[in-house]
């Protein structure tokens, strides 16, 4: 579908990613839980913002490098695989961090978008998550629309998904404070999962 192969495989796969608890979840769940819905959706928008920015410079290496080099294309998307299974491991045996307990003071939205921004492009390994998930959808023959079409596809399940964490962030933030346990397990299978993915994409590769 719209020229993305494994395209069940491709939204399940943005579902999971994102449920792990990384960085830009936690600055959404504490902007929220800190200062009500329009910090969390503060939150949101520099999260997206910082996203949607990586991922213009991913496809735009990435249509390049498919126009020009189709064995390269090929060699990333073994390397992408090989990506998403180094990412399920990392978080099978990564620690779970625990939420800030104490409140702060009311401070505006703009402030929790600058942060949720800030957060986003200090980690350098999203643009390199991208440049390494987008191939492993792609055929060789897709032109620039389709990479245009998946990153649609990824900002909005993101949004949809961060607004949703949003409306429910007091109650979540509160609940993951109460049972650190259950980030954890959240974690791990979402490892498991991402090395499924890793194997599976691999194979249908080949």
């Amino acid at each position: 579908m719209f020229d993305i192969q494994n395209y069940i495989s491709f939204i399940a796969a943005i579902l999971v990613f994102q449920l792990i608890p990384g960085p830009g979840t936690l600055a959404i769940l504490n902007a929220t839980a800190r200062n009500g819905v329009k910090a969390g959706l503060g939150a949101v928008l520099g999260t997206l913002l910082g996203d949607f920015l990586y991922m213009v410079a991913a496809v735009a290496g990435l249509a390049a490098i498919m126009q020009a080099n189709p064995l390269l294309f090929k060699v990333l998307q073994w390397s992408g695989a090989a990506y998403l299974v180094w990412l399920g491991f990392q978080l099978i045996r990564a620690s779970v961090q625990a939420l800030p307990a104490k409140p702060e003071p009311e401070q505006s939205s703009w402030i929790y978008f600058r942060q949720a921004l800030a957060v986003s492009l200090t980690n350098p390994k999203v643009i390199l998550f991208f440049v390494a998930f987008f191939p492993l959808f792609l055929r060789p023959e897709a032109s620039s629309m389709t990479l245009a079409v998946m990153m649609l596809h990824v900002t909005l399940l993101s949004l949809v998904y961060q607004f949703l964490l949003v409306l429910i962030g007091n109650q979540l933030a509160q609940y993951l404070k109460a049972l650190p346990s259950a980030r954890k397990l959240a974690t791990r299978l979402a490892g498991l999962a991402l090395i499924g993915f890793g194997v599976k994409l691999a194979l249908n590769n080949r």
